[in-house]
């Protein structure tokens, strides 16, 4: 530990490039995390905020929900079968505003259940981000594939799908304006909940995100860049304290001349990669989160704890793998050759 301390001291300049550039890059993974993040909600919370369970939708909808159409009959039954389950259907549409202004919805509908938001013929409840728009309680929407009008009766925090916000209504209203009678989706809430049904396919909530195109695209895109600067930060370590140790073949050849063991120079390595490594990572954390209070409302950045402690477990966990991979020369080195060699 001494010794690691005197090596870090005496060669702070490299020390600190090491460590601005696993800063910088650390940061930058965050900052994505907490993108990648905020988009998954803002594309799919209306899906990510139910409970675990299985999805179902008919087989012949090629894993596509806007294609499924579940029958009355095997609706019907499912409900039955199952008290807490639901049917429900959601469509891209427009509203229209009192001033003409058309704005984009997620239209939601779904049988009597705690899991969604139920409104009777005529209103509609929509999600908070269209009361930021100017929308108030009581206003009068429009829709042109609707004969009436939605009076809005209120608002729900963070529900969106397909990067829209979600407009609840009334499953007549639903019916009339896309001439359809079935159901697209069916949900049964509960982790056993997986069961069969004639001409339905199930789905876990994490596998019916992913047929949703917009969310595993986007999603998948992100999750590879993360993974591809948690990589390079890996190879930052090794190639820096492979350079290091290098230079240091006469120095290392002198300390196990004079009695140290391997694992005691492997210990002095660890000991400046973890140094390095939980500095970067306490002021990247610093900042990502301070950008996380300040990013503005409508951007959609959420970088939570969770994420935070498990990429830099992460940082940790690849920092040790490149050092000890770089010191693996370590071992072969012989104290005599070493000693003749030179130290550069």
């Amino acid at each position: 530990m001494n010794i690691a301390w005197k090596e870090i001291k005496k060669n702070k300049v490299r020390f600190l490039i090491l460590g601005s550039i696993v800063f910088l890059v650390s940061l930058l993974t965050f900052i994505i995390s907490g993108l990648a993040n905020g988009l998954s909600q803002d594309n799919a919370a209306l899906i990510k905020d139910l409970p675990d369970g299985e999805f179902y939708m008919t087989e012949d909808s090629d894993q596509t929900y806007n294609l499924s159409r579940i029958t009355k009959s095997t609706e019907d039954e499912l409900l039955k079968k199952n008290q807490d389950a639901v049917a429900f259907s959601i469509q891209m549409g427009f509203l229209d505003d009192s001033g003409g202004k058309q704005r984009s919805v997620a239209f939601v509908t779904s049988t009597d259940s705690k899991l969604f938001t139920n409104v009777e013929k005529g209103e509609i409840v929509l999600d908070s981000s269209m009361e930021d728009e100017g929308i108030k309680t009581g206003d009068t929407l429009t829709n042109n594939q609707h004969s009436g009008k939605f009076i809005v009766k209120g608002f729900v925090e963070q529900k969106k799908f397909s990067h829209s916000p979600v407009a609840y209504i009334n499953m007549e209203d639903y019916q009339e304006m896309n001439h359809v009678e079935e159901m697209q989706l069916a949900f049964i809430p509960g982790k056993d909940a997986l069961q069969e049904f004639k001409g339905l396919q199930s789905f876990s909530k994490k596998d019916f995100l992913n047929t949703i195109p917009s969310y595993n695209a986007e999603q998948m895109s992100l999750n590879m860049i993360v993974w591809f600067l948690v990589v390079i930060s890996g190879m930052l370590f090794a190639i820096f304290f492979y350079m290091m140790n290098v230079q240091k073949i006469g120095l290392y050849g002198i300390l196990k001349a004079i009695g140290m063991k391997t694992r005691e120079l492997f210990k002095m390595m660890w000991t400046q990669m973890i140094f390095i490594t939980v500095i970067a990572l306490i002021l990247s954390i610093t900042l990502s989160q301070v950008f996380n209070v300040m990013v503005p409302k409508g951007m959609p950045f959420n970088l939570t704890f969770e994420t935070t402690v498990q990429l830099s477990l992460v940082f940790l966990i690849i920092g040790f793998i490149g050092a000890t991979l770089s010191g693996l020369q370590i071992k072969k080195v012989e104290p005599l050759q070493a000693i003749q060699q030179g130290e550069v």
